[in-house]
């Protein structure tokens, strides 16, 4: 059995379907769940032992609870639970880098189309180098046997990134969608007329490239099927566009071990707030 998915659970609708995707992925892998529990830190306030107390009870609850769920739901699963005794952020940086993959869940904009992943996941999602999966309520069993969507640069393709595309899309049944979005250029708002022009002369060429990029992909996963979209204009646009019937979402993010701060980039950052499906994070070098 490999390393367990950890879920960072807080008590939020978002997070139990974040734990109900993780389990369903668990028995995808062949292996088991961690529900974690992070104390919220309370800067410059000193908070009473009663206070201290009463969260841990309730946490030690919450956490149970959405395990025995789970146990229940899906018999044979291994879930065990476990109280962070650091922040969240720490918290769940630490119990990530024991893990095979992180699973939070992103916090819902009210009647909003579109979704906040929150501080703490922003964060978190921006430092560690395992991949995060970030989950929508509502959202998690959605097209589940739908398509793998994943976004690459055909100039600067990330193995880390196509890799667990197709991992995800074989262990599915599934097919991957690869998408390549090539930026319109400056001149192009000159005039409408010139953009059908660039199209034409852009798209067979970035077409061959990402069917060449995709040949190695394919004979190692021979019962996987691949498509590749080129689109003209945004990544993000295209990307959220093209998660409607898919099962998952995959966008890479460049570590960057030299600044502080969550840096997912400009395209994740977008995939991350609209995607109505769970988006997987990958970080590369």
């Amino acid at each position: 059995m490999t390393r367990s998915i950890v879920v960072g659970l807080d008590g939020t609708k978002q997070a139990y379907a974040a734990a109900e995707w993780a389990a369903a992925e668990a028995q995808l892998r062949d292996t088991g769940v961690e529900l974690v529990y992070a104390k919220e830190a309370a800067p410059g306030v000193v908070r009473s032992l009663w206070s201290r107390e009463s969260e841990e009870a309730w946490a030690e609850e919450m956490v149970a609870r959405v395990a025995g769920g789970l146990r229940e739901r899906r018999p044979g699963l291994s879930v065990t639970t476990r109280l962070l005794p650091t922040g969240p952020v720490p918290g769940l940086v630490t119990a990530a880098r024991e893990s095979e993959l992180l699973v939070l869940g992103s916090r819902a904009l009210g009647s909003v189309t579109g979704y906040l992943v929150g501080s703490v996941g922003l964060t978190v999602a921006g430092i560690v180098e395992r991949p995060v999966v970030l989950v929508r309520a509502g959202g998690a069993a959605a097209a589940p046997q739908g398509p793998v969507v994943v976004g690459t640069d055909v100039r600067r393709p990330v193995d880390a990134v196509l890799g667990f595309a197709f991992d995800e899309a074989a262990r599915r049944h599934s097919r991957v969608h690869v998408v390549y979005a090539e930026q319109l250029p400056l001149f192009a708002g000159l005039g409408p007329a010139m953009v059908p022009d660039i199209r034409a002369a852009v798209a067979p060429e970035i077409r061959q490239s990402l069917d060449e990029l995709l040949d190695p992909w394919r004979a190692k996963y021979p019962d996987v099927e691949a498509a590749a979209r080129v689109v003209v204009g945004s990544a993000g646009l295209a990307l959220v566009e093209a998660a409607g019937d898919a099962a998952l979402v995959v966008v890479g993010r460049r570590t960057r071990h030299s600044t502080p701060g969550a840096h997912i980039g400009s395209v994740a950052h977008a995939v991350l707030h609209h995607s109505p499906v769970p988006v997987a994070l990958v970080a590369h070098a």
